[in-house]
């Protein structure tokens, strides 16, 4: 075996030892214990959920405020610019592709559980007041818009917003550890970053098993009846089996030819489910309820996120508000991770209103639909036999629901086939998460670790589905995000500190000395109209700009300075100079030779892995270590050349003095 860097590589197997072994012996330990001792492991859960809503339900709703104003004030602000990678960095996925697969990770079986089951309780059961009423159903579509709507949605953004900005703006691992780099630094390389993945893996995976408990629960009732496929455990191992063997194809495709492809059936199925319901049903009963809901939720916004009922003590609260508070949170690093490895490339506010503002609005569309058509049958249709079927199993609420449409059969199937693939996305995306926590952040590793992740996520829910511990599991779940909501404002913070270094490095503006002589335009005029080819921009760096960047190194070294110059030329089509400032940041002059359609009409909006050669030209593009500057210094001379690498080291200095 050989190992490089804490990296072990035996059968295919490429890990973070520090983080695999222990996480792996943890799940083992819990398993076992909530497999063979399922209700002292329950009790004990239970125990600790019932000491965090008596003594800390007031923290969670604080926490979750807080992460609401935060993500709401990163992406308003000027903050809202920078971008989750490199100045010229591009979205690896076009919207309606990364709208799909943070649509099918973050909400997907959930939306089919309890799209129905949930108002339909609410409405029979409020926090207040007697149920089955017209205020109980105003009530009950308030509830459930709060449960779902931006609370949930922040509490994946900003993780994701963490993760993804160190990652890709400042090259950390894509891991959890990274989120807590401005808290303990280069520590996360260390002991301390590994107990982090381990915790976060402990927590995916509970997550994750809990899910797909509801998951097949809601599959099974769906075959029932359908098919009148028996209810039992021997059914439901057979069916996670299954489910669970589509997972490991999707995860062996990929993150494109997989978890993508299936993500945008799912939101394609979504979408012509939920007009159908809202076409079949009172359309437009529905429509004025949902808008209706949709106002009353955002005029109620602040004083629900803070009610405590503390003037008339319920324990609704713990059974509804905590809990999903709770489990957002213990959700946050498996969803927040995933959405951060998708996201590359766009800025913070455009992040913000593609990952939490759009699946948002879809979510509360589709609670607005399926919930106000269910509560219409019953208060309106007379159809009380639907609200004692919810509150007796809420697995089967969506199937009995689409018993009172039209082709109610098709419907119920195309909601099955729908539950199966979430189930899949929620495993396939599960298991590529748990992998890159596993192996320093990397997602190209070996058929056989992939496979190993979905194996622990159908082992897990197997034995605990058997020994009845998904109760418990489920109840760790929400414990768990106690210590992790403490650290998430830790790394809430620690963002906010560099957002606010990374702005003021923007905000430094200084005069370029450039410096010209008789001939310098017209050469520069030449190479814009001649249009120059790699060729040229390599010789260029290799003449011209390399020199140049080994004079400004000699002089700083000269001065002490520890500074490194890079050909890279044949590798990587760059030359660049590396100054290292001890602990501050380096400063970083880049020379990069990148392709561009030439400027004329048959060539500028094809793509660029379309074009031929002759439709391309080449320039010689400035990068620092925040990105490409957009600017090209093909045809400088090399005295403009250092004095364009002096002005951008002056302003690096000046920013480096401005952090102080």
């Amino acid at each position: 075996m050989s190992t490089t860097d804490g990296v072990s590589a035996r059968w295919g197997f490429q890990v973070d030892k520090a983080v695999f072994w222990p996480a792996s012996a943890v799940l083992c330990a819990l398993v076992v214990l909530a497999g063979l001792r399922p209700r002292l492991s329950e009790r004990l859960f239970q125990t600790l959920q019932d000491a965090i809503v008596l003594y800390a339900s007031w923290y969670y709703v604080l926490v979750v405020a807080i992460i609401l104003v935060s993500v709401a004030f990163f992406s308003l602000s000027r903050f809202g610019d920078i971008k989750l990678g490199p100045d010229h960095a591009e979205p690896a996925y076009a919207y309606p592709s990364w709208i799909a697969m943070l649509f099918a990770a973050g909400m997907g079986i959930g939306l089919m559980f309890f799209g129905v089951a949930e108002p339909v309780m609410h409405f029979l059961a409020p926090p207040q007041g007697v149920g089955g009423t017209v205020p109980a159903a105003r009530e009950a579509m308030n509830l459930t818009f709060f449960h779902w709507g931006l609370h949930a949605w922040a509490i994946y953004a900003i993780v994701a917003l963490v993760l993804a900005y160190f990652a890709y703006r400042h090259d950390l691992p894509l891991t959890m550890r990274s989120a807590f780099y401005p808290l303990i630094g280069e520590r996360i390389y260390g002991r301390s970053g590994a107990m982090i993945d381990v915790f976060a893996i402990v927590c995916t995976t509970c997550g994750i098993a809990t899910s797909l408990g509801f998951g097949v629960l809601q599959i099974n009732s769906g075959l029932f009846y359908l098919f009148g496929v028996a209810i039992t455990p021997l059914v439901q191992v057979v069916l996670i089996l299954f489910t669970l063997g589509l997972a490991a194809v999707s995860v062996l495709l990929g993150l494109d030819a997989g978890i993508k492809r299936l993500s945008e059936l799912n939101l394609g199925l979504a979408i012509l489910l939920l007009v159908t319901v809202l076409l079949a049903g009172p359309t437009v009963v529905v429509l004025q309820a949902t808008i209706e809901n949709f106002g009353a939720y955002m005029g109620e916004l602040v004083t629900k996120t803070f009610n405590l009922y503390a003037y008339d003590p319920t324990d609704w609260l713990g059974g509804w508000t905590i809990f999903y508070w709770g489990w957002w949170l213990s959700w946050a690093p498996f969803v927040g991770l995933f959405i951060a490895r998708i996201s590359r490339g766009r800025t913070i506010r455009e992040f913000v209103l593609g990952a939490m503002i759009v699946p948002c609005g879809f979510t509360l569309l589709w609670m607005g639909v399926f919930g106000n058509s269910a509560i219409e049958l019953i208060l309106h249709g007379s159809q009380s036999g639907l609200g004692a079927a919810v509150s007796d199993n809420q697995a089967i609420a969506l199937f009995r629901f689409l018993e009172f449409l039209p082709l109610s059969t098709l419907l119920s199937g195309m909601a099955l086939v729908m539950v199966v693939v979430f189930f899949v996305t929620s495993a396939d995306s599960g298991a590529m998460v748990l992998n890159m926590l596993s192996a320093h952040g990397r997602d190209d590793t070996g058929p056989v670790q992939r496979l190993y992740w979905v194996a622990v996520i159908g082992a897990t829910s197997i034995v605990l589905l058997l020994a009845g511990g998904l109760a418990a599991l489920q109840t760790a779940a929400i414990v768990t995000a106690l210590p992790f909501s403490l650290a998430l404002l830790g790394a809430i913070w620690g963002l906010g500190r560099a957002l606010s270094r990374d702005a003021s490095r923007g905000n430094i503006q200084a005069v370029v000395p450039l410096v010209t002589s008789p001939r310098d335009w017209r050469e520069r005029l030449a190479n814009l109209l001649q249009h120059p080819g790699d060729s040229s921009v390599h010789a260029f760096q290799r003449d011209l700009v390399l020199p140049a960047l080994r004079a400004f190194a000699a002089e700083l070294q000269l001065h002490d300075v520890a500074a490194t110059v890079v050909n890279a030329i044949a590798e990587e089509e760059a030359v660049r100079l590396e100054v290292s400032h001890a602990d501050t940041v380096d400063f970083v002059y880049e020379v990069r030779c990148r392709a561009h359609p030439k400027p004329i009409e048959v060539a500028v909006d094809a793509p660029q892995d379309a074009l031929g050669e002759t439709d391309k030209y080449y320039r010689a593009e400035v990068h620092l270590f925040q990105g490409g500057q957009n600017y090209d210094v093909m045809g400088w001379s090399r005295e403009q050349i250092m004095h364009d690498l002096l002005w951008q080291y002056e302003n690096h200095l000046q920013f480096l003095r401005s952090m102080r």
